[in-house]
């Protein structure tokens, strides 16, 4: 009997320590970041790079999904403001039927972004890849705005951070919490593993690579 109760008090220290984890993680990236979050494109600084973040385009019922839609429509909106010189899509190509960098390119050149604006970035499995990767193998810029959700962007600027690549966020329009609440509970643990992932787990992309010179005439 004592070792159930020995056990359950470990369970419940730990669900404890989590809880913790997790609500800490979440409040120390939105003090550090909500100074840097720009949604009225007149108000965004100028900059050479936009950091676009890839996420899937259909979802399983075949509707585009509006995560995409609305992250394509913010950095044609950056380009055609002259707000950035060029856009390097990072996402997954895991798979030869799955690739989120030449979805976002073809849906922006769609938007009349030119094909020598754009960069395509292969190996943007996470978040903290495609950031990583943003300053290590493509742009060497350490002054970039990464566009994507509110909330989403949050969580990249803190990856930044961490680099020291002095980035801003510019919002995408966001999807409504009741037609999609699970991203929302998901962002709290991602969030968490961020933490994890840069202060004690040290993860690193899964690739890297060959450095990759972007023109920006």
């Amino acid at each position: 009997m004592w070792v159930i109760k020995i056990l359950l008090s470990g369970m419940s220290l730990l669900f404890t320590l989590l809880l913790i984890g997790i609500i800490s993680s979440n409040l120390w990236i939105e003090l550090q970041t909500q100074d840097r979050l720009y949604s009225d494109i007149s108000k965004v600084p100028n900059k050479k790079i936009a950091l676009l973040l890839g996420t899937v385009k259909y979802l399983r019922r075949g509707n585009i999904n509006s995560y995409f839609k609305y992250r394509i429509d913010a950095a044609v909106q950056l380009y055609k403001a002259g707000k950035v010189k060029h856009i390097l899509a990072s996402g997954s190509n895991h798979t030869s039927y799955y690739n989120e960098p030449v979805d976002m390119q073809k849906a922006l050149m769609a938007r009349g972004v030119p094909a020598h604006a754009i960069t395509l970035d292969y190996a943007g499995f996470r978040t903290l890849d495609s950031v990583i990767r943003c300053k290590k193998i493509f742009s060497q810029e350490t002054d970039i705005i990464i566009v994507s959700q509110k909330f989403h962007n949050k969580r990249a600027l803190f990856i930044g951070d961490f680099y020291n690549i002095k980035s801003i966020g510019f919002n995408a329009k966001d999807v409504p919490f009741k037609k999609d609440f699970k991203t929302t509970i998901r962002e709290y643990l991602a969030r968490f593993k961020a933490v994890l992932d840069l202060y004690f787990l040290k993860t690193q992309p899964k690739f890297l690579g060959k450095k990759v010179q972007i023109n920006f005439s």
